[in-house]
């Protein structure tokens, strides 16, 4: 059953468009990653879904939760959906926590607009939510600043935060890349053990392709403010079709081969306010034809199962590093 339902979202600053027409489903309990390179449009899609681009922004479209439009709704309508409904936690939380506020301070005030806990209670929960996301001695802790935590317990507070309003969406913008690679995987499994225990559905935004193939069940591809490829993990990984994504798992290093020259995407993303005229990628594909330099491919459904918006997509899979591969079984 479908929770929330994007359909044409398009974000521009100051003219500029830099999401075009995005559409998305996610359905309840389901875990969907969202990959692509910086600038890609991934954070703004759901910056823009909960109202929380500033002022200069135009957003149009449709962001529908269970229903309820969330584009152009009502302030109070939004609040009561962030952080109750859907909730987002961020890649740093050194940003993102109040450095002057105690943190069990800082839950206790989530648990209060969103479940109307206060006092003994509040506290209480507050210290259960620590400890469930692996602070150790909770009790005792939950009067401390978020400069006496590590940069990872301190992620594990922004997911207790997050949790507080048990929401029924939670986005993960990119949540372990300010982290080591140890504490990336302790975050990753805790990811996945809170959404098993509460069945809550999410949203991982990751540039980290191991990363969504271990908390994911499906990935959407985004590339220049539009969504390229998506497919189930197991599909997506094991035969991509779209040039971008076939190059995206052709630049991952592997570990078990010889030593050899890494093969890059050439070229950056394209600037916003300069976009080619036909597909976006094709200044940068090796497949692009004249046809695709004129004219823009549209997302849609393929035999084989998922959607690709290419004229020329990949037919077969090629032989990519082993850590894909590993990450599924």
């Amino acid at each position: 059953m479908t929770f929330v339902s994007i359909r044409d979202l398009r974000v521009a600053f100051d003219g500029v468009q830099v999401l075009h027409g995005v559409d998305l489903d996610i359905r309840q309990g389901e875990a969907v990653g969202l990959v692509g390179e910086s600038g890609c449009g991934k954070s703004v899609t759901w910056l823009a879904a909960l109202g929380l681009l500033p002022g200069k922004a135009k957003v149009s479209g449709s962001v529908r939760l269970d229903g309820q439009e969330l584009v152009g709704a009502p302030r109070p309508a939004i609040e009561k959906v962030r952080g109750k409904r859907i909730a987002m936690i961020f890649q740093d939380p050194s940003s993102s926590l109040n450095p002057v506020q105690r943190v069990g301070k800082q839950i206790m005030e989530s648990l209060r607009l969103h479940r109307g806990l206060k006092g003994r209670d509040a506290r209480a929960e507050a210290i259960r939510l620590l400890d469930m996301v692996g602070i150790p001695s909770a009790a005792t802790r939950v009067d401390l600043y978020p400069h006496e935590f590590s940069g990872g317990q301190c992620q594990r507070i922004m997911i207790a935060m997050a949790l507080a309003g048990e929401p029924d969406l939670l986005i993960a913008d990119e949540p372990t890349t300010a982290l080591d690679a140890t504490i990336q995987a302790q975050i990753l499994d805790l990811l996945g053990t809170i959404r098993r225990e509460t069945g809550m559905a999410m949203v991982f935004i990751s540039h980290d392709l191991g990363a969504v193939s271990v908390v994911c069940d499906r990935a959407v591809v985004m590339y220049a403010g539009r969504i390229v490829e998506a497919n189930n993990i197991r599909s997506l990984f094991s035969a991509p079709r779209h040039p971008y994504t076939a190059g995206l798992f052709a630049a991952i290093p592997d570990i078990d081969a010889d030593r050899g020259r890494l093969v890059p995407i050439h070229g950056t993303v394209p600037d916003p306010k300069n976009l080619p005229t036909g597909c976006a990628f094709s200044p940068r594909c090796p497949r692009a034809t004249a046809f695709c330099q004129t004219d823009r491919p549209h997302l849609r459904p393929q035999s084989g199962g998922g959607d690709v918006a290419c004229f020329q997509p990949v037919a077969a899979p090629k032989a990519f590093p082993a850590l894909r591969q590993e990450a599924l079984a």
